[in-house]
């Protein structure tokens, strides 16, 4: 029924994979929890530390990835150390304590989990420490990295006072010794406005315990797994985190990894997975490059933009993500190309585009985000409008009410279609002309009236 239930998009495997799911009327799932005899075996490997990443749907429906971490594990690819994935029933107290007791209850190995690892914003700490009560919870380096540079992007810093924060903050995070924490803290307390200081959190660079989780790596080794973490949270997020549909994104994730078995065949276990013959469109290390700047785009948008207005944009990313675009300069403007659109985007702040989503919500459309991309940039803050910004506005509603009306939409509607309408009487011959507008003259006469003259 799970095979089914997922139109045949599980990962193929020597033996059948553990599936649990309660599955309600509606396309969504209630609950569910998956894990492969090939991610079982790489727990009961490696359980002393785990990592645990979530991601959220527009539906808010959560998606818990288990992760092995730590320095007996030597894994690459972006999916390789995943061990299990589950989306609770709710994300509260109860549904998360189900989704653990599942876990333990096919994974002897929990008893072994000495780290956990979570995101600052994980707030059920007390449910994972009553589940797990031998093990000690850290903020992970990843998050806490993560984390800051969304602040530093929603405080509207100057370019260069942000450019010199970022470059410390990833230089930091792949040595993090106490002293380059301490001058990473001290630089914040230059930087930032004393009245917003308190927001950055700061006293989790003094926080040693937290860091020798991470410090044994290299500084090679840092930045290979801050960059694979990026590109697996950017996977997540591209198939599970852009689709409404619970059901949908996993089969996209489960989809991905079967065409990527070399995420998942790094290490030689006892229980071999069996290969997979399908063939990968592309390999993890030539999209690498472009996940992490998608990835970094889309942070930026989660970063800056409110909620809806950063739900809005990430369909325009994915939009991007999976179409051909090609990019023209000129000493202005820019020419952006994605499948049959064209449209022109201005540079400079706030950025704008001639193309309906833009024009009607001022948000930054597929062209621009196409055009960031390209460039190797993220979102600025001063490249969205104010009532945009994260903190400005609280709902979707009251943005849309004030920015946007029927008036507007149907101003927009006819002018492209005007200028759709112009373009074709300019390029057709004489006679071709002739019989176009009169047939344009007869459709205004019948729609208006006669009586009203209407000028073509």
């Amino acid at each position: 029924m799970a095979l089914t239930m997922m139109n045949g998009h599980l990962i193929e495997d020597s033996s059948p994979p553990t599936l649990l799911h309660q599955v309600s009327k509606t396309p969504q799932l209630d609950a569910f929890s998956y894990q492969s005899s090939f991610m079982q075996d790489l727990f009961a490997h490696f359980p002393e530390v785990l990592f645990i990443h979530r991601t959220y749907n527009p539906r808010g429906k959560v998606l818990y990835t288990f992760l092995v971490d730590g320095p007996r594990v030597q894994l690459e690819g972006p999916l390789a150390r995943v061990v299990y994935f589950a989306i609770p029933t709710n994300e509260d107290a109860k549904g998360l304590a189900q989704m653990f007791q599942v876990f333990k209850k096919f994974n002897p190995a929990w008893e072994r989990v000495c780290t956990i690892l979570v995101d600052p914003h994980f707030l059920l700490l007390p449910t994972l420490t009553m589940e797990f009560p031998t093990a000690e919870v850290l903020l992970s380096a990843f998050h806490i990295c993560k984390f800051l540079q969304g602040k530093f992007y929603q405080l509207s810093l100057e370019q260069p006072v942000q450019s010199v924060l970022l470059s410390s903050l990833q230089s930091t995070m792949c040595s993090a010794t106490a002293g380059n924490l301490r001058k990473l803290y001290t630089l914040l307390s230059d930087c930032i406005p004393s009245t917003r200081l308190p927001e950055l959190h700061s006293h989790w660079l003094l926080n040693d315990r937290i860091w020798l989780a991470h410090r044994w790596r290299s500084r090679a080794q840092s930045n290979r797994y801050f960059q694979s973490l990026e590109v697996t949270a950017h996977i997540l997020s591209q198939f599970f985190g852009t689709t409404p549909s619970e059901k949908q994104g996993m089969a996209s994730v489960f989809r991905y990894m079967q065409q990527n078995p070399s995420d998942n065949t790094s290490l030689s276990l006892t229980v071999t997975p069996k290969d997979n013959p399908a063939p990968a469109s592309t390999s993890p290390e030539s999209a690498s490059s472009e996940q992490l700047v998608e990835a970094r785009i889309q942070h930026s948008l989660n970063a800056i933009c409110t909620g809806p207005a950063a739900q809005l944009c990430l369909g325009e990313l994915a939009v991007v993500q999976k179409s051909m675009h090609l990019i023209g300069s000129g000493s202005e403007k820019v020419n952006i190309q994605i499948l049959e659109d064209t449209h022109n985007v201005q540079l400079q702040s706030p950025a704008s585009c001639s193309c309906y989503f833009n024009q009607a919500f001022h948000l930054p459309c597929r062209h621009i985000l196409a055009m960031l991309s390209a460039r190797h940039q993220v979102l600025q803050p001063d490249m969205l409008q104010a009532p945009w910004t994260s903190g400005c506005a609280t709902s979707l509603d009251s943005i849309l009410g004030s920015k946007w009306s029927a008036a507007l939409d149907k101003h927009l509607a006819v002018t492209l279609l005007t200028e759709e309408v112009g373009r074709l009487l300019q390029h057709c011959s004489q006679e071709e002309f002739e019989c176009r507008y009169s047939t344009l003259r007869e459709l205004a006469d019948s729609w208006i009236g006669p009586y009203e003259q209407v000028q073509l």
